[in-house]
């Protein structure tokens, strides 16, 4: 496969995903900052290694590759930090919603709810964002992140 055609490849295979991948580097790093340099870092490392990869689910390939580049960051970076807070852009929440005290409402408890999810040590906050906001299952969560199914699943169900 010549050049070309690796890159055209790569962008319909890869960069759909993008956003999934921002998501994740989002959730794990904390901070909007750290998280674009996790996403290029794991965007660049799957171009590179593109050639090898054999599956059905690019998705799970990259974000594979962002959990796996955002740990070589934290431990080059913050080596002794094991969970960040989240700033106030992150726990933002938009609501459409007419009615104010609706509004209130859905806004304490996303708040609430995104502050539990960012006070999470990073392994279970990794498993949260997985499951709920992306929509893999445990055995995906398992393949992905190297551990036993039973070990993604009831990470996720003791908290």
């Amino acid at each position: 496969m010549d050049e070309r055609e690796r890159l055209k490849s790569f962008e319909q295979t890869v960069l759909p995903h993008l956003d999934a991948a921002y998501n994740l580097a989002r959730w794990l790093a904390g901070n909007d900052h750290d998280a674009q340099d996790v996403a290029q870092e794991a965007c660049l490392r799957a171009f590179k290694f593109f050639q090898s990869f054999r599956g059905d689910n690019a998705r799970a390939w990259l974000l594979t590759i962002v959990r796996n580049t955002f740990y070589n960051w934290l431990q080059k970076n913050r080596p002794a930090e094991i969970v960040g807070e989240l700033d106030a852009e992150a726990l933002a929440v938009e609501d459409a919603s007419v009615n104010a005290e609706t509004v209130n409402l859905r806004l304490a408890d996303a708040k609430a709810v995104q502050q539990a999810i960012a006070e999470l040590p990073v392994e279970f906050r990794e498993i949260v964002v997985l499951r709920e906001m992306e929509g893999f299952s445990y055995k995906e969560i398992a393949d992905l992140s190297d551990v036993p199914i039973g070990t993604s699943a009831s990470s996720a169900i003791s908290l």
